[in-house]
């Protein structure tokens, strides 16, 4: 078994249910009533036996309702009682919002260190682009940050990697944001896989480039997580949710798509992309085509006719899998240094508490090199987070 003990598991995709006073110990008390807080709700009509359901938990912030309190963290259930829910903390385990209880967690599955994302204001921060009032949605977001990095990540140095979340809506205060948390230790951006879905102007424009340049300069990959965009992989009104649950990462191929296309890495030569949640499998088929697409049809698409994508893919794009042997065994078509590991705690694609084990047989025929670097080198690189 090629995965030893000596080699630490780094997991680039996990998630954080913030705990009822993120906002309310960090808002000013001007912002109480306003800002995100959690409130009891009536989780609805009895059901067949009878028995009225208990009230459920919500965020209620500038007086809406967001009812998916800990989405899908189930971690700890049978399959047979995965779900969307829960929708109360004495639903969920304790290391979903407390870092200590976390920590536990990750020993009793042999993993060193994660990379968690916002739940409720989802996982690039978008909730607060929905805000009525930009100034108290600025708060938020410097809040959200100064808690992942001063409560979260501060109970365990050497266990979390620091991600925040920028003000969207302007990206000359996302590229001010981006300059404060990285002096705070912040080494990750949660950042939309497709800003263009969210009503934002897209990676073809010139309207990212304070956020690009102030990531740039601080060495911070942007993390671009499946599903950040707000586009869904939908195939029909009807379809059952599975649908989604398997093409989401096709989010990760077209944004691949995407910034291979755009000026994005022409400008910015040493700015890093992490895909993640979006599997690998599907890496040595997407650059194929879109080199094979560049070859044919450069010279009147307006794309840049110099550089290959794929080279620029191999300069600038990582890519993480949960479970991928496909992946695994094509891992040379992709570059072995372009790809890392996640766990996706407390989510039902998560193997927790077998982690380890499932990674151990998907990388049983890997030398043990390879192995280091996919499952620890490659994500202490890329996040700067030292031994």
């Amino acid at each position: 078994m090629p995965l030893q003990d000596y080699m630490n598991l780094i997991s680039t995709d996990d998630h954080v249910i913030e705990h009822p006073r993120v906002w309310l110990d960090r808002l000013p008390a001007s912002d109480q009533e306003s800002g995100p807080r959690v409130v009891e709700v009536d989780r609805g009509a009895p059901g067949d036996d009878g028995t009225a359901p208990g009230p459920a938990q919500v965020w209620l912030y500038e007086g809406r309702s967001y009812p998916q309190m800990a989405l899908n963290a189930v971690a700890g259930r049978r399959r047979e009682d995965f779900g969307l829910e829960p929708t109360r903390y004495d639903e969920i385990l304790p290391g979903c919002y407390d870092p200590q209880a976390r920590v536990g967690d990750m020993d009793a599955d042999g993993i060193e260190a994660q990379i968690c994302f916002p739940t409720f204001p989802k996982f690039a921060g978008t909730v607060f682009l929905q805000s009525q009032d930009k100034d108290l949605a600025l708060r938020c977001v410097r809040a959200w940050n100064d808690f992942m990095i001063d409560e979260w990540c501060a109970a365990a140095p050497t266990r979390f990697i620091p991600v925040v979340i920028l003000p969207l809506w302007d990206p000359r205060l996302a590229a001010a944001e981006v300059e404060r948390t990285a002096a705070k230790g912040a080494r990750t951006i949660s950042f939309p896989e497709n800003p263009a879905p969210l009503g934002l102007p897209s990676f073809h424009t010139d309207h990212w480039d304070p956020v690009f340049a102030a990531a740039q300069e601080a060495d911070m990959p942007l993390s671009m997580h499946f599903g950040s965009s707000g586009r869904p992989p939908v195939t029909a009104d009807d379809a059952p949710f599975a649908v989604a649950i398997t093409l989401f990462g096709c989010n990760s191929m077209a944004t691949t798509a995407d910034l291979l296309f755009s000026p994005v890495f022409h400008k910015f030569r040493n700015l890093k992309v992490a895909l993640s949640e979006g599997g690998i499998g599907w890496i040595p088929y997407m650059l194929e085509r879109i080199d094979y697409t560049w070859e044919r049809h450069k010279y009147y698409t307006g794309v840049n006719q110099d550089v290959r994508p794929s080279e620029l893919f191999r300069r600038h794009i990582w890519g993480c899998f949960i479970d991928d042997e496909f992946g695994i065994a094509n891992r040379h078509w992709i570059g072995v240094d372009r790809i890392t590991w996640e766990c996706d705690y407390p989510h039902s694609d998560s193997n927790w508490p077998h982690a380890r084990k499932r990674a151990a047989e998907t990388l049983v025929d890997v030398p043990d090199d390879e192995v280091h670097q996919i499952v620890e080198f490659n994500a202490r690189k890329l996040f700067r987070f030292d031994a």
